[in-house]
């Protein structure tokens, strides 16, 4: 990760990390599976372990990503009328407990899970539109939300990390590693909550970038 050993540096035998730091070899050999595991390793059959060539996948921090051959795509998961949670009730400004719109989703870049998505909307503006519909919406849930008045104007994200659930490993098809949850929410004009969005995403081989205007 320091990038002390360079991508095709192959890794010392077995024997050898054994002397070198004085465990079992039942130790190593776990150790070299979850680097394996986790995208840092991987073997040549016959000529040993190397370090992979592979650098993290930066993640936009956009909006939305328009789905392109070869790079995102959306599988839809669930959608339909939930009981607003305690912190999405008070990001969107409605009593606890109260049906709000919700929007489950897995997005893919590459045909790999990268991220999950549950977007929740206030009914007032979401019921009866294309955002209760259960299928893909063309142009993403902004476009709705702009073609009924209420523009995107900027988000404010509360980034965190926890593990994840059994949920999350299976969607994710994630190591033993923590996942970033990025709790989003996203303003209309005269700052009004439109969409509260909570998003799951592995830690171990992402990074996330923000493009902030001057």
């Amino acid at each position: 990760m320091a990038g002390d050993l360079l991508p095709g540096t192959q890794l010392p035998s077995t024997a050898h990390l054994v002397t070198e730091f004085g465990v079992s070899n039942t130790t190593v050999q776990k150790a070299l599976a979850v680097l394996k595991a986790e995208g840092y390793l991987t073997s040549r059959q016959g000529k040993g372990v190397y370090v992979r060539d592979r650098q993290p996948f930066r993640v936009e921090v956009g909006a939305y990503f328009p789905p392109t051959p070869g790079g995102y795509s959306y599988e839809l998961l669930q959608v339909g009328e939930v009981p607003a949670p305690n912190e999405v009730a008070g990001a969107l400004d409605i009593e606890a407990g109260d049906h709000v719109l919700l929007r489950r989703r897995l997005l893919r870049h590459g045909g790999r899970p990268v991220e999950i998505e549950r977007s929740y909307y206030p009914l007032e503006l979401a019921g009866g539109t294309e955002l209760a519909a259960s299928q893909r919406i063309p142009g993403g849930a902004h476009r709705v939300l702009a073609d009924l008045g209420y523009d995107l104007q900027h988000f404010v994200d509360a980034v965190s990390s926890r593990m994840p659930t059994s949920e999350e490993v299976d969607l994710l098809a994630l190591p033993d590693v923590p996942v970033i949850r990025q709790f989003r929410v996203a303003f209309s004009h005269d700052d009004r909550p439109v969409e509260v969005s909570v998003l799951i995403k592995g830690s171990h081989l992402y990074e996330l970038m923000y493009r902030m205007p001057a």
